[in-house]
């Protein structure tokens, strides 16, 4: 069932949606002692960010929302943050970071440009 104002609708959340497989994709592959460490924190980050979109989509307020939508993109900047890490111990190659960053870097510009359209 749809509803109006359906989070699934935002351009935001449906490349976050993205980023958020493909983050589960390559942690697959991380070490064994990773799985409730950085693959854990990797990827909460990354449903965090699809999930504060959506709750915050769901908000009446400004204010509320905002709220919702600056947690998310926290959520982003830890992603990015454990990607650099993953890549220095080479848990991912170098393609797997190119594209983790782009992804990122899309999701930022996108989340940035959704909060500047609330106001």
């Amino acid at each position: 069932m749809q509803y109006q104002n359906s989070f699934r609708q935002l351009i935001v959340w449906q490349m976050g949606k993205k980023l958020t497989l493909y983050i589960y994709q390559i942690t697959k592959h991380f070490p064994i002692e990773e799985k409730f460490a950085m693959v854990s924190q990797m990827r909460r980050s990354a449903y965090s960010f699809l999930a504060n979109i959506a709750e915050g989509n769901a908000k009446i307020y400004f204010k509320d929302r905002c709220n919702f939508f600056n947690i998310a993109r926290g959520s982003l900047i830890e992603l990015d943050c454990f990607s650099e890490i993953a890549y220095e111990l080479k848990y991912i190659n170098q393609q797997e970071y190119q594209n983790l960053l782009e992804f990122i870097n899309k999701c930022a510009f996108l989340i940035n440009q959704f909060i500047k359209s609330q106001s």
